[in-house]
């Protein structure tokens, strides 16, 4: 029987951009599954909460975020447009929000179909690597759907329809989030044991060996 892992995750997350290659290739090279559970990025869950954070955290996430990117071989710039939209002279978030509730039911419905994984490889990289500006336009988000085994077209009439359906789900992943022992992104979950961070994998394949995970 395979060794599942759930993958708490949002678009909005440079680091769980960061993560997937890894989980891919977890996937790929052993006894592994990995569930993808998409959550709304903090920011729109609680609007106000990064209007308290200490003035340094924006700057160190930003250095951070670079540093990571560049250690793992991958590119990344800041999203043109960021997938949520920010009051910068407030610090917080409007409630109406006009990408990230798209993209996550995309995500979910992804998930339920059996291409979760590649289709957060494709459109995360077309929204953080850098390579194109206006992500949202033209047919950049189709072409990665399409990359992922997906339609855009047939997939944004069904999370259209399906849409109070889907965000009951993604509640739910982010209820059994905070139950899975962390609040924050990306989060796998082993056999009941929380690992945050993109940099957790190595000690998640550690742990997954321990419990006799085998090579394919």
């Amino acid at each position: 029987m395979s060794h599942r892992v759930e993958l708490y995750w949002s678009f909005r997350s440079p680091y769980s951009y960061l993560v997937v290659p890894r989980l891919i290739a977890l996937e790929r090279d052993w006894d592994a599954v990995v569930d993808v559970r998409p959550v709304l990025p903090i920011a729109v869950r609680q609007p106000e909460f990064f209007a308290h954070a200490d003035p340094l955290w924006p700057s160190y996430l930003m250095r951070d975020c670079a540093r990571s990117a560049e250690f793992a071989g991958m590119t990344l710039r800041w999203p043109r447009p960021d997938p949520v939209v920010m009051d910068f002279a407030t610090r917080t978030y409007p409630r109406e929000q006009p990408h990230i509730h798209r993209l996550t039911r995309l995500g979910q419905l992804a998930s339920e179909r059996g291409i979760g994984l590649p289709l957060l490889r494709a459109v995360s990289h077309l929204i953080w690597s850098g390579e194109v500006d206006g992500w949202h336009e033209g047919d950049h988000l189709a072409r990665a759907v399409a990359e992922a085994g997906g339609d855009l077209a047939e997939m944004d009439a069904v999370q259209a329809a399906e849409a109070e359906r889907l965000d009951t789900t993604i509640k739910q992943n982010e209820a059994n989030q905070r139950l899975g022992g962390h609040y924050g992104v990306p989060l796998m979950v082993y056999d009941g044991e929380p690992f945050f961070g993109q940099d957790r994998v190595d000690q998640l394949l550690w742990r997954m060996q321990q419990k006799g995970m085998e090579r394919r």
